[in-house]
């Protein structure tokens, strides 16, 4: 399934897949990637400085995830154009879910610059064995 939101002109959609030869079931690990698509439906190119994640389990623990860009980058994305990276999490539980945002930079219309944030929203991880 994929989770998609929008805020001022940018969609972040995302979306779970379970990696089997990862986990560990019997030994609470359970591993997911997860593949982020951002895109620009702006008229101004905008730039993702950084990101803040909430990861939570099904026991209700979270941490917080915080860092410069995503996967070591920090994107440019012209008007019309979309940036995807692939990540991945680990959860002790069968099911996680995880939201965010990003900080993200544009340039108005006299040239300053004008920084906002994106909502990324809320997606799930599921392991097959909660699904059956």
């Amino acid at each position: 399934m994929i989770f998609s939101q929008t805020t001022q002109d940018v969609t972040v959609s995302a979306e779970s897949h379970y990696q089997e030869s990862y986990s560990k079931p019997g030994e609470g690990q359970f591993v997911f990637s997860y593949l982020i698509r951002i895109e620009n439906k702006g008229s101004r190119m905008v730039r993702l400085l950084s990101r803040a994640w909430e990861v939570i389990d099904a026991a209700g623990n979270r941490r917080l995830v915080e860092g410069e860009g995503v996967v070591g980058q920090q994107p440019e994305i012209l008007p019309g154009h979309a940036h995807e990276y692939t990540s991945w999490v680990q959860f002790e539980t069968p099911i996680g879910a995880m939201q965010g945002n990003y900080l993200m930079v544009r340039m108005d219309s006299r040239g300053n610059e004008e920084y906002f944030q994106v909502e990324v929203p809320r997606f799930l991880h599921e392991s097959p064995e909660v699904l059956n």
